[in-house]
């Protein structure tokens, strides 16, 4: 099952605004008239109902929205670049970053079409006509569009069941799954036959369910070994646990110990999940032959297992009985599983505020409303550097040049433009 994967996402990139001047004949008062370019697309990522796998980002793992379009004159903005929508299956979390934690949760998708934006797009760059002043009737400045953001994410697909049945490996769980549901796992007498967990349906006195046949896991699987995570992970959405034990094994009650210590070590809330041990494998003579020490070895650890055979459906439905009765328990007292936080992601606001730092002989200015004006103008003429001037003033980078010590005839450095200090 392909369940994670990283990926990087990259929202679209802002129009330019447009320099541009009202020249029609028989209109008097002609003036700027250059429209505002329109906002890049964002990124969002989208849980659909009818996808189950992770299994189409093998292949792509680089998506991009669309760039907005430039601003034109007669004040046209223009066309908002289109959002991309990138959709997931339900109960896939999205994480920023490259390290799975709580800081960087972003979004648990649990519900169909819930959706979250993991990348907003630039904004468009503003014409000249926003420019024009008492004393600046014709300017022939624009801002660029701004930079589209981008991350890398990482989504964790997380099955949501309610009913999660582990255990070792080859002790009847595809089986078991095979007798309440319609699931077609694959059964073999060998372990580790299903590498991948299986979802199935039933009705129980009307109330209907849903099972995940976990994989097996080995000793060490917190730290990864065998299934590793692979297992674990989907265990933490079920409300309740069913612990299959072999009761052909030579140490029933060891197995079922060693498997939640497991648990308790890849996640402490697991082991605190409602659980139900059930002994298999009652149909074979040897499970009858020691049936009674069995109960005598569960009993000395305060457990009462159900007995079933998942092959012939002995004590199946009573078990399937129980399990009603353990989830609506579960229900009265509260969620089962551990829940993923709810957070809020809010893309980090761009700084307007403008910032002086020195490099040898240079100042460099980092101002990121300024870098989007020059970047679309030759500040060499002197008719554009005298309007750029107007705006050193207004976003208050000519008092931090001055407060940085420069003076007439340093050289100063913004975005890719450099020019001498008046």
């Amino acid at each position: 099952m392909f369940d994670r994967v990283e990926i990087k996402v990259k929202a679209g990139s802002g129009g330019d605004g447009a320099v541009s001047f009202r020249h029609e004949k028989f209109v008097p008062f002609g003036g700027p008239d250059g429209g505002d370019g329109g906002c890049g697309g964002n990124v969002i990522i989208r849980a659909e109902a009818g996808i189950t796998s992770l299994r189409v980002f093998q292949q792509g793992r680089f998506f991009r929205a669309g760039d907005g379009k430039h601003g034109m004159g007669k004040k046209k903005h223009g066309k908002k670049g289109k959002d991309l929508i990138v959709t997931v299956p339900v109960g896939t979390v999205v994480v920023l970053g490259v390290q799975m934690g709580s800081d960087s949760l972003i979004a648990d998708l649990e519900q169909p079409d819930q959706q979250v934006m993991v990348a907003e797009g630039g904004k468009g760059g503003l014409g000249n006509v926003h420019f024009a002043s008492a004393t600046n009737k014709a300017p022939q400045i624009a801002q660029q569009g701004g930079v589209g953001e981008e991350c890398s994410l990482i989504l964790e697909l997380r099955l949501i069941a309610d009913v999660g049945i582990i255990g070792y490996p080859n002790v009847g769980k595809s089986t078991l799954l095979v007798a309440v549901s319609a699931a077609k796992p694959k059964i073999a007498s060998y372990p580790f036959t299903t590498l991948e967990p299986v979802l199935g349906a039933t009705e129980v006195g009307g109330q209907r369910l849903v099972l995940a046949e976990i994989p097996g896991l080995i000793d060490g699987a917190h730290l990864g070994r065998g299934l590793g995570h692979d297992f674990l992970r989907h265990s933490t959405r079920t409300r309740i646990l069913i612990h299959l034990i072999d009761g052909s094994s030579t140490s029933p009650g060891e197995d079922m110990v060693r498997v939640n210590a497991e648990l308790g070590l890849f996640d402490s809330a697991l082991a605190k999940k409602p659980q139900l041990v059930v002994v298999n494998k009652i149909d074979l003579p040897e499970v009858q032959a020691q049936l009674a020490k069995i109960i005598n070895v569960f009993s000395g650890v305060g457990t009462s297992p159900l007995f079933i055979s998942a092959a012939t459906g002995e004590g199946v439905s009573e078990l399937m009985a129980e399990v009603v009765k353990m989830l609506s328990r579960a229900a009265v007292d509260g969620e089962g599983g551990r829940k993923v936080a709810e957070k809020v992601f809010h893309p980090q606001p761009r700084g307007s505020g403008a910032t002086v730092r020195k490099e040898g002989d240079i100042f460099v200015v980092v101002a990121p409303e300024l870098e989007r004006i020059i970047a679309r103008v030759d500040i060499s003429q002197p008719a554009v550097y005298s309007q750029v001037r107007r705006q050193l003033d207004r976003l208050g980078v000519s008092r931090a040049l001055r407060q940085a010590g420069a003076k007439p005839g340093d050289r100063v450095r913004c975005g890719n433009s450099e020019w001498e200090w008046l």
